[in-house]
């Protein structure tokens, strides 16, 4: 689900600008951390972290707000 959601975060450049700037990742950061649960977890922090993101994703991706969350908590358990 966090591939999904990373997918759907950087189809704006904007997004995937701010993704970057508020996880601290770099493009090459990402692309070698990406299977990281940690990574995966800052994911979908990044979402959580601006509802309008987060219910726009969960529509796209077919899953509810809710979901993503729970995905989150799940990753950093």
């Amino acid at each position: 689900m966090a591939f999904q959601a990373l997918a759907w975060a950087l189809t704006e450049e904007s997004r995937a600008e701010r993704l970057l700037s508020l996880t601290g990742l770099t493009p090459d950061g990402l692309r070698g951390s990406v299977m990281e649960r940690s990574t995966q977890a800052a994911i979908l922090s990044f979402l959580e972290a601006y509802e309008p993101d987060l219910i726009a994703c969960a529509a796209v991706i077919g899953v509810s707000p809710a979901t993503l969350v729970q995905a989150r908590q799940e990753l950093e358990a």
